[in-house]
């Protein structure tokens, strides 16, 4: 299946994909030029769920109060 296909794939499904990938690296019975391939798929999907990530966390931002105001909501570490 070629990434272009899991564009339309969940977050979910893309996060269980790349463990497919680095289960599949980390065997090391994987050729040299497959592991190239499935590095830059890998990169493809990481990307993916980093922009969804972040729009996720735009959304969050943003939280109606009580007053039904639009308030700035920062997560704090």
């Amino acid at each position: 299946m070629m990434v272009e296909e899991k564009e339309n794939f969940s977050f979910e499904e893309k996060l269980a994909e790349l463990e497919k990938i680095v289960n599949n690296l980390e065997t090391g019975e994987v050729s040299l030029d497959d592991a190239i391939e499935e590095f830059k798929k890998a990169m493809v999907l990481v990307k993916e769920c980093d922009e969804k990530l972040n729009s996720a966390q735009e959304a969050i931002a943003k939280i109606v109060n009580n007053n039904k105001e639009v308030v700035d909501f920062e997560i704090k570490e």
